[in-house]
């Protein structure tokens, strides 16, 4: 780890300078961040190529060796593999076929059911984002990411994330989902932490129909998460939640 000026935006010196450290291909800032300057970032990024992400604080941060941005590994850069990876054979090679006893899982069967349909709604994706993860930025102790990529969905596949590693190491079809939940949804993803990711949702599903099928690609790409809502809910039930939800929370634990 080196810890160097903050100097690759010379060229737009408006933005604030935070000081900070890179880490491989992710910088992190030394100190708590803001909404402001998470905004700032965010709004720039189209100019800059430079993507910024909230990095929540965690308590396992300050256990010994569990710090993921110093101490945990990490999986190679990805970036380059993303483009040849399809959404629905990522989510189909995760599908976990339900039981079939189990009425909580209906309509769901043994095969994953396919992609839900891109959404009809206009949407200023990355306007979203900044609302969102601005109020992500102000929470206490979280820090600025920044990432050069593309676009918001390739950052996992950057820096070579591991938070997925309990149900995957294929970060390169992480992204290859995200890039297509940008696509249908304007799901732009704004906060990175130790085994979650947050999404600002511009275009969730409005329908029961849509949503289930939405419910379809959460399940398969965070069965842990899905199954703690399951404890207490069925597919509809779950769906009827995310109808109109601009906000989506993902953990591997």
């Amino acid at each position: 780890m080196s810890v160097i000026p903050f100097r690759f935006l010379d060229t737009l010196p408006e933005l604030p300078q935070p000081s900070g450290s890179w880490h491989d291909n992710l910088w992190v800032s030394d100190e708590s961040t803001t909404g402001p300057t998470y905004r700032e970032f965010i709004a720039a990024a189209g100019e800059t190529g430079i993507w910024p992400v909230v990095i929540p604080d965690d308590v396992r941060f300050a256990r010994p060796a569990e710090d993921w941005i110093v101490d945990r590994g990490r999986l190679p850069s990805a970036v380059e593999d993303v483009g040849a990876i399809r959404a629905v054979d990522a989510l189909e090679a995760w599908w976990d076929p339900p039981p079939d006893h189990d009425p909580r899982f209906r309509p769901f069967g043994p095969g994953f059911p396919g992609l839900a349909r891109r959404s009809p709604k206009k949407t200023k994706p990355f306007g979203d984002a900044a609302w969102a993860g601005g109020m992500l930025a102000a929470s206490p102790g979280s820090r600025l990411g920044l990432v050069r990529v593309g676009r918001p969905a390739d950052i996992p596949a950057a820096i070579g994330w591991a938070g997925m590693i309990a149900m995957t190491d294929r970060v390169a079809a992480l992204s290859a989902v995200l890039r297509s939940w940008e696509d249908r949804f304007g799901a732009v993803l704004v906060e990175l932490g130790f085994d979650s990711l947050a999404f600002s949702v511009a275009a969730p599903p409005s329908t029961l129909k849509r949503g289930i099928a939405v419910a379809a690609e959460h399940r398969a790409f965070s069965p842990a998460s899905f199954g703690r809502y399951l404890e207490e809910w069925t597919v509809e039930e779950y769906a009827e939640g995310i109808l109109g939800s601009h906000f989506w929370r993902f953990a591997w634990v």
